[in-house]
């Protein structure tokens, strides 16, 4: 079974470029710099270019997804 978020990430290569990023993430390339910087987005840096592993990137999304906690009835008597 293939989740959601497999499927947003099957298009983009397994190594990514911050212009593939942001386009994932809908962000500007200036936001996506500033969160690679602060280490928000997992990123190697090479001769001043910065890449992204897609699955450390899916991974940290995974990581911070915030669940839903079913809220329970309280029956008043």
């Amino acid at each position: 079974m293939t989740s959601d978020l497999d499927a947003v990430f099957e298009r983009y290569p397994e190594i990514m470029n911050v212009s593939e990023v942001a386009e994932l993430l809908r962000m500007t390339k200036p936001g996506t710099y500033n969160w690679i910087r602060s280490g928000a987005i997992p990123a190697y840096k090479i001769e001043g270019t910065w890449f992204v592993v897609r699955d450390e990137l899916k991974a940290k999304l995974l990581n911070g997804r915030n669940l839903t906690v079913p809220q329970e009835s309280h029956n008043e008597g």
